[in-house]
């Protein structure tokens, strides 16, 4: 379980983040929704280990970020809103490069099946060729190479083709359910938000989010 406690985070004596404070169960998704600036990725990238909390508490599986956060890190999975890619390595490059990186062993054939699993079936090309699609789909297979036990996603559909949007999902929502992942996921699309999450938070004061989670028939559960 990732629980979060009354997490603050400032920049000089701006206040991004003011006492948040929820919890991810294995197995589920939670969608985050705000305005641009409200600190979702503030709160992704302290969630990453990428960027140190100011105040609070969170722990990944009663494990705490502040007395292990080398060891949390191995058990997570982050997925930017830009594309981080070798465009000039092929797929399978792309695999092996990451993989070397990563806390565990993984065969070339698991790393295949893993893209496969995803409907990304170009293990040969040129990253550089790829359709925008294809390159998030590998993007978050290299972040799901060492078997995290909680993935952060950061916009992970932006600019892509509705079929790939459908098949990320459906990849996601078996990702949770079968294999018991944390997933937190952040989009601007709420159709999309509403269709894969579990539970849905919206992240700052703006009354246009709220309006529309009420549209959809959701209360507003604000952090």
């Amino acid at each position: 379980m990732l629980d979060v406690q009354s997490l603050s985070k400032s920049y000089d004596t701006k206040r991004i983040l003011d006492t948040i404070s929820f919890t991810i169960n294995p197995g589920e998704i939670v969608g985050l929704v705000g305005e641009n600036g409200a600190g979702k990725s503030t709160l992704l990238h302290i969630l990453a280990g990428l960027t140190k909390l100011g105040s609070g508490a969170i722990t990944l599986n009663s494990q705490s970020y502040e007395s292990k956060p080398k060891k949390i890190r191995r058990h997570i999975g982050f997925v930017p809103q830009e594309i981080a890619l070798w465009e000039n390595f092929t797929v399978k490059e792309n695999m092996v490069f990451f993989e070397r990186l990563a806390w565990n062993n993984t065969s070339k054939k698991a790393l295949k099946q893993l893209c496969s699993d995803m409907g990304l079936d170009k293990w040969d090309e040129p990253v550089k060729i790829l359709s925008g699609g294809m390159k998030r789909k590998l993007n978050i297979a290299i972040s799901l190479i060492h078997a995290p036990d909680l993935l952060l996603l950061d916009e992970p559909t932006a600019g892509i083709d509705l079929k790939s949007r459908k098949e990320i999902g459906a990849y996601l929502s078996n990702l949770a359910k079968i294999n018991g992942k944390m997933i937190l996921y952040t989009s601007h699309d709420m159709d999309e938000i509403m269709q894969l999450c579990d539970q849905i938070y919206c992240l700052g004061n703006d009354p246009f989010y709220h309006q529309v989670l009420k549209e959809y028939g959701q209360q507003p559960v604000l952090l």
